[in-house]
């Protein structure tokens, strides 16, 4: 047999996987996708509460308009209808005044500035100061930058403590799931220039109408079936057998095996490691990434006899709650989702202590809550939701490629120029489909552009 003639086997039925899969069919290639538990969707999953009946997801997922991949993902598949799009966002400021934060007529990066003015909680020093720091930091592409802590950062550019607070820990806590002290300045740096400064466009806010197991479980099974791709769930894989330099078969759990083509492999960094061939498993850029740290994100799922708020989301400056979400009505009552990020302590708490907080702190900024009657609750937390995007850890994060030319990896902790997000993801099983059609002798771009640097942007701050 050719080793460019069997099929391609993806291991992974998360995003990664899925974009591998679906981007390698649109291109005639044979694929064969193997997922471990009995859905797709990997982190990204759905759930159904026993008691109200309502399937719910794991964890709120939130997409931006910088997400360009992902975007198209969505709708190669046909769920990009399957969202709705928030040109504003609700902070809540400590005092329970909501701050209303939207785009005026400037062009890019001054679009945002009237909102940031507006801004109730932050007084003129603080302002400017805030303005000062976002002016640094876009330009900071100093390659130190991804070894120093961000913290660090904003007290040598002399951040007041209560922009860092109230600004600072509020976006990059919800983006990238870490405490400031644990972020890169890369990473800060890549979440403010293409969300808020590079693209007028880049920050609106993208959310799910539907469950998270509708987006990714029976559309893309039956987008990759109907193209001829095989989908087949409950089927893990052991170990990949390579001979001469490839890998041949992929053993699965059950004792059977598939003969490969290629081999896409998109499961967590946290077990990648163990399904690799004994020459290529110890190599030290594969310990390193299985080393990667992980960060938790906490939902707590809350039903009350009325809508809190009229809201359709709204994002805590202070508190334990950070984002609060309005799913709508249901049989079982109101249906809100908080999302609490970082979440170590939270994790941790007693789920009645930590929903009696969550509760208070929904009461004390929404007066309509302080009569609604909470009918149930639930906590879900996702352990090892997002790898942490610690100073150094990019140097760690592996490339697609590996020392086995038919062998490519995927995932958010791969090599994407992203933090750990769904655009990543997909990012990733995109440049891994690149890398097997390259084999097979096709050069193909699968990767979509960014968003445009605006002219003003590009002037003032230089390049991505």
């Amino acid at each position: 047999m050719s080793d460019t003639s069997g099929p391609v086997i993806v291991v992974g039925g998360g995003l990664a996987g899925l974009a591998a899969a679906v981007s390698l069919t649109n291109q005639n290639l044979p694929v064969v996708l193997l997922e471990s538990r009995p859905r797709l969707g990997g982190r990204a999953s759905s759930i159904v509460d026993r008691e109200t009946g309502r399937t719910i997801d794991n964890c709120q997922h939130v997409s931006l308009g910088c997400c360009t991949n992902y975007r198209h993902f969505c709708e190669t598949v046909g769920v990009g209808d399957s969202f709705r799009y928030e040109s504003r966002l609700n902070f809540v400021a400590p005092d329970g005044r909501i701050d209303r934060f939207e785009s005026s007529v400037l062009p890019a990066p001054l679009h945002l500035f009237p909102a940031f003015r507006r801004l109730s909680y932050l007084d003129g020093p603080d302002r400017r100061g805030l303005a000062d720091g976002l002016r640094r930091l876009a330009g900071e592409r100093n390659p130190a930058a991804e070894r120093e802590p961000f913290d660090q950062w904003l007290r040598r550019h002399g951040q007041p403590e209560n922009v860092v607070r109230r600004f600072w820990h509020v976006v990059l806590v919800s983006a990238l799931s870490e405490s400031l002290d644990r972020v890169s300045v890369a990473a800060a740096r890549k979440v403010f220039y293409d969300a808020f400064l590079a693209h007028r466009h880049g920050w609106t806010v993208e959310i799910p109408t539907v469950p998270l197991d509708d987006l990714y479980g029976s559309v893309v099974t039956t987008w990759l079936e109907d193209r001829g791709a095989r989908v087949e769930l409950a089927s893990g894989v052991e170990w990949l057998e390579e001979a001469d330099g490839l890998v041949r078969r992929v053993h699965l759990r059950d004792g059977t095996h598939v003969e490969a083509g290629d081999v896409v492999l998109a499961v967590p960094h946290t077990r990648f490691r163990p399904l690799l061939p004994n020459g290529v498993r110890d190599r030290p850029e594969y310990v390193a990434a299985e080393a990667l740290e992980t960060a938790p994100i906490t939902s707590v799922h809350l039903w009350f006899d009325r809508p809190v708020t009229d809201l359709p989301h709204a994002v805590f400056v202070e508190g334990t709650s950070h984002w609060l979400f309005d799913r709508g009505r249901d049989e079982a009552g109101h249906y809100y989702q908080v999302v609490i990020s970082a979440s170590r302590t939270e994790r941790a708490a007693p789920r009645e202590e930590l929903t009696e907080q969550v509760v208070a702190e929904i009461r004390a900024a929404f007066p309509d809550a302080r009569d609604a009657e909470l009918l149930h609750s639930r906590r879900i937390t996702e352990h090892d939701a997002v790898f942490s995007p610690l100073p150094g850890t990019e140097s760690r994060r592996p490339t697609q490629w590996t020392p086995l030319p038919n062998l490519q990896l995927a995932g958010d902790w791969t090599r994407t120029g992203w933090p750990a997000t769904m655009e990543g993801a997909v990012r990733s099983g995109y440049v891994a489909a690149e890398n097997v059609l390259a084999r097979r002798g096709q050069s193909v771009s699968l990767l979509q552009p960014d968003l445009p640097v605006a002219w003003l942007s590009r002037l003032l701050f230089g390049p991505r």
